[in-house]
């Protein structure tokens, strides 16, 4: 277990906790951590939120060829109860990856709409972030409006954690899932841990206007989703789904926004290699919505945000998690309640480092998610001690024929990890990484 380790990474940097251990990974021959009984090398394996998930596993065949890859994932140990509401929109769910973030994406927009007395994203979109820190808490959207109602002030405490969002509309502080794989190449869910980083005293301070008077009624609203139905991240698609739809249908249960029930009109966000969320944003403004909870993908988001906001319509993501998004000139209509990769990156840094791997090896998608996470956790490992050769940083395009060459880079460095960074394309690169026997296949 990793548990009193981690404990110590709320209150270090992942630097300061990679200094820490680092020194450790090494036994008195030069060995490192990763030797199995025989003398062999046995190659840590690492992932993150892109394909930390049983789809990644339903490519498999063989027992044991992810056995041991662990991974991060922005996750909160969810409760039986809220698991249960999710499988009675959708029996069939397998994860919930973003899930409870997609539900807190609903209710924030749903409490922003009340709190501001209209369903104008422009009007309501200021007092998104108040609704997050500094008030009574409150954890449903029912719980909420009676304190609007009562004159109060919320502090919502969602599904996903407290929230607490900064100035640029975002999370400044996070919980992430330690996963793993187990013999049967699905997540083993006995192994997971729940660390947290970021601190919440980033949050922002300004509280936002004025509430509108108690039971403001008025036009209803209506929220788009712009959620990978199809494409490399189709596998994140189900749970937000289902979150979405079920945020909704609570909200309606207790009354609905300004006296109206809310609306909800689905689409597909597609990936990056299409233009499903062009045509899809294309119709959800046509229907006159006033909020869009998407993309999931950090790159997709990137090809609508300008037209989602610039439309006057407030956007807000329960995935993206490209820390490109944290300056954006958005028109103070972008929102995330997923946190940027500079958080997930300094959780799997510690992680690594806690492994006792002093030479690492990076496969990183080519686009604005896998380049940041990467480049992110690279700072924080040189910050805590590893030197910047002892670090192989490979980019790749997820449209190739195949990964041969990058594969072979990782096989040529030698490392003690691999740090795979990408979506669905990740099961070839490790059924290559396990040909070459640098993989997780025991």
């Amino acid at each position: 277990m990793r548990t009193g380790t981690f404990a110590r990474a709320t209150a270090l940097s992942g630097a300061a906790l990679l200094a820490l251990t680092a020194c450790g990974g090494s036994d008195e021959d030069g060995g490192t951590a990763a030797e199995d009984a025989s003398g062999e090398k046995q190659v840590n394996i690492y992932g993150t939120d892109g394909n930390m998930g049983n789809a990644l596993g339903e490519d498999f065949s063989d027992e044991g060829a992810l056995v041991g890859m662990s991974g991060t994932t922005p996750l909160t140990e969810l409760s039986g109860d809220f698991t249960e509401r999710l499988l009675a929109i959708d029996p069939d769910l397998q994860d919930y990856n973003y899930a409870g973030e997609t539900y807190d994406a609903v209710i924030l927009t749903a409490l922003a709409a009340q709190a501001a007395g209209s369903s104008d994203a422009t009007v309501f979109a200021p007092y998104l972030n108040g609704l997050t820190f500094g008030g009574e808490a409150c954890d449903s959207y029912s719980a909420c409006v009676e304190i609007i109602n009562a004159g109060g002030n919320v502090d919502y405490d969602g599904v996903s954690g407290p929230l607490s969002f900064a100035e640029a509309g975002e999370p400044a502080q996070a919980s992430f899932g330690i996963l793993q794989f187990g013999e049967d190449n699905a997540l083993d869910d006995e192994a997971t841990e729940f660390v947290i980083a970021g601190d919440e005293a980033n949050a922002a301070t300004d509280e936002g206007p004025a509430y509108a008077p108690a039971g403001a009624t008025g036009d209803p609203l209506v929220i788009g989703t712009l959620l990978p139905l199809t494409g490399n991240l189709a596998f994140l698609g189900p749970p937000e789904v289902a979150a979405a739809q079920l945020a909704v249908n609570e909200v309606n249960e207790a009354g609905g926004v300004l006296g109206q029930p809310v609306q909800l009109v689905e689409g597909d966000s597609g990936d990056a290699s299409t233009d499903t969320a062009t045509q899809t944003v294309d119709r959800l403004l046509q229907s006159n919505v006033d909020a869009i909870v998407g993309a999931a993908s950090s790159g997709v988001s990137l090809t609508v945000i300008d037209t989602i906001t610039g439309a006057g319509v407030l956007q807000i993501s329960p995935a993206n998690t490209s820390d490109q998004f944290t300056e954006y000139n958005d028109n103070g209509l972008y929102f995330r309640t997923a946190p940027p990769d500079t958080l997930q990156a300094r959780a799997l840094a510690d992680l690594i480092a806690e492994d006792g791997n002093n030479t690492v090896g990076i496969l990183a998608i080519n686009d604005p998610y896998g380049t940041g996470l990467a480049e992110n956790t690279r700072d924080n490992l040189i910050a805590g001690g590893l030197s910047e050769d002892s670090i192989e940083y490979v980019t790749y395009d997820p449209q190739a024929a195949n990964f041969d060459s990058e594969v072979q880079q990782m096989v040529d460095f030698n490392p003690d990890a691999v740090v795979v960074i990408g979506f669905e394309e990740s099961s070839r690169i490790i059924q290559g990484l396990n040909a070459q026997g640098i993989g997780p296949q025991r």
